[in-house]
């Protein structure tokens, strides 16, 4: 008896007689499979291509912000004389970056520096002979590279969770974010920082299934965090808690508390070999003036496992927290902090239909059983951020929860596990809505502020500091001052670290001078007019505004 077809004899073609057929070509969705996987890797790099054009293309056009300098001055030091005596407030590693592009960028500086980081920034950028524009462009590529990584970080972790058909809309809203492409394409740390920190919880997801090899790649991204940002120390309770409860609940619980306290480790060797890549021997006198601490801080201070310019750091922050700042929020100049300024400023700036989506996703994460234990991977960390950032002192801007957007992103593609084609094809409409906002705005991203609002022109008249004005537009200015308004007399007050002489701005500065005296074009950065009091307020009453600048500065005719 011949032996029928099996899973090692060739199939019969019909009607042949037994003769054997022709080996079966691909089917239908064997030929399609390749197709889509092109489709879907050019539909990836199409993202991060329009978002790295963004990026570059602001980081080309913008002065420097003024934290920037500081980053940079303090990563030259880095480089040659091995210091860690600038800039200790915040951790090395997000300037160890910075320094990646400057050691490419020839920069001159004089040995034996003795000011403060202040102006070791401005004699860096504008008197050492350097080319201020080649140096923060220098600076500014590692971080744009590094924020491109952390859009890989978000396809994979929605992949993960959802499939492609989540991971294409999550890169999508990440990379037409209007935050993520200002602060990713500046000299900064909030987006390394919280880039790290999304990395760590992704790695934390994929450890359920291969812990030898995802703990302590997780531990690592914390301890990078850690090293780039002190506020992220924030997340560690919250990832460390994610590695007991899920490994215990695997496990045992004594494995779950010991996997915890090894990501942990992890984490504080990356902050210290960060530390020992700038000065091997550690070398570190503490600052003058240095706020003394009581109390849970002070001990929580003290007792941090990492080298004591670390510590001192969380010293200087705390004393930040302690002063008082001034804010601007919806026409109002206060004093203090307000706990609700960040979910307002939030509100405003960022696109609608991101909000929706963001909203959208975390009822489904919560909703819908099997995608429950993702939600606390998704939604824990930020919540927790944003609720300690909330509790700070500095109203000065969304960037101290830009991790918003970047976990955002993730959530929001859960919108993709709904069975429905209407729900497919709203979610795409959102998408759309969020990249043609995004796109209208370029290359104005610091200024952006969402359609309900009035767009970028009109953040202005709501936010300040670095949600609309961070002395990025003196460039742009003397451009216009050139172009419309050669020779006329130029009175500035200017919120910023740039230097205006260098650009060509000969002005004077209004405030020295009787009020009777100034005449001609009176140009304010708008974060000074939101908080205009005393002289700068009279000057304004009389002044009529006729241009703008990059939505951050006013033209005014007196």
């Amino acid at each position: 008896m011949r032996p029928g077809p099996g899973p090692h004899h060739p199939l019969t073609a019909p009607g042949a007689a037994g003769a054997p057929a022709a080996a079966p070509g691909p089917g239908p969705a064997q030929r399609a499979r390749p197709r889509y996987q092109w489709l879907f890797v050019l539909a990836v790099v199409a993202l991060l291509a329009q978002m790295a054009v963004a990026m570059v293309t602001t980081a080309v056009q913008q002065t420097p912000t003024i934290d920037e300098p500081v980053y940079v001055g303090t990563a030259e030091l880095y480089l040659r004389e091995h210091s860690l005596r600038f800039n200790p407030e915040h951790p090395p590693l997000g300037k160890l970056v910075i320094e990646s592009g400057l050691a490419f960028a020839d920069v001159r500086l004089d040995r034996g520096f003795a000011g403060d980081q202040t102006q070791l920034g401005r004699r860096v950028l504008y008197e050492s002979g350097n080319d201020p524009w080649r140096v923060m462009l220098a600076a500014r590529l590692p971080v744009i590279v590094l924020t491109l990584l952390f859009g890989l970080v978000v396809l994979a972790f929605a992949k993960d969770l959802f499939g492609p058909a989540g991971a294409l809309p999550a890169l999508a809203l990440y990379a037409f974010s209007p935050d993520v492409v200002a602060h990713g394409s500046l000299a900064t740390l909030d987006v390394p920082a919280a880039g790290f920190v999304l990395t760590s919880v992704w790695c934390l997801w994929r450890a359920r299934g291969r812990p030898g090899l995802w703990l302590p790649l997780a531990g690592a991204a914390l301890g990078a965090a850690l090293a780039t940002k002190m506020n992220m120390l924030v997340a560690v309770p919250v990832v460390l808690l994610l590695v007991a409860v899920d490994q215990g609940r695997r496990r045992r619980w004594a494995h779950g508390l010991a996997a915890a306290a090894g990501v942990g480790l992890v984490a504080v060797a990356v902050v210290w070999a960060a530390y020992l890549a700038v000065n091997p021997r550690l070398r570190w006198t503490t600052p003058d003036g240095m706020p003394a601490l009581h109390g849970l801080r002070g001990l929580a201070a003290s007792l941090l496992p990492f080298p004591e310019a670390y510590r001192d750091g969380v010293r200087l922050q705390f004393g930040l927290e302690n002063a008082t700042w001034d804010g601007f929020l919806f026409g109002r100049h206060y004093h203090g902090a307000l706990w609700y300024y960040l979910p307002a400023a939030l509100l405003v700036k960022t696109p609608l239909g991101m909000l929706v989506l963001w909203a959208a996703g975390a009822v489904v994460l919560l909703a819908v059983p099997r995608l429950r234990p993702a939600a606390a991977y998704v939604l824990l960390p930020p919540l927790v951020l944003l609720a300690a950032a909330m509790t700070g002192s500095r109203d000065l801007g969304v960037r101290y929860a830009v991790f918003m957007p970047v976990f955002g992103a993730v959530a929001a593609a859960g919108v993709t596990a709904v069975r429905g084609r209407w729900v497919h094809v709203t979610a795409a409409v959102l998408v759309a809505f969020v990249a043609v906002s995004s796109l209208r705005t370029f290359p104005y991203y610091l200024p952006y502020s969402n359609e309900a609002f009035g767009g970028p022109a009109r953040t202005h008249l709501r936010l300040h500091d670095s949600n609309v004005d961070w002395g990025q537009d003196l460039g742009r200015l003397a451009d216009r001052l050139r172009e419309r308004h050669p020779g006329e007399p130029v009175w500035l007050v200017y919120k910023g670290s740039g230097v205006p002489s260098y650009y060509g701005i000969a002005s004077r500065n209004p405030l020295t001078v009787p009020p009777e005296r100034v005449h001609g074009l009176l140009v304010v950065s708008d974060s000074s007019v939101a908080k205009a009091e005393g002289r700068l307020a009279a000057l304004l009453e009389g002044a009529t505004a006729i241009d703008e600048v990059g939505h951050s500065i006013t033209i005014y005719r007196r």
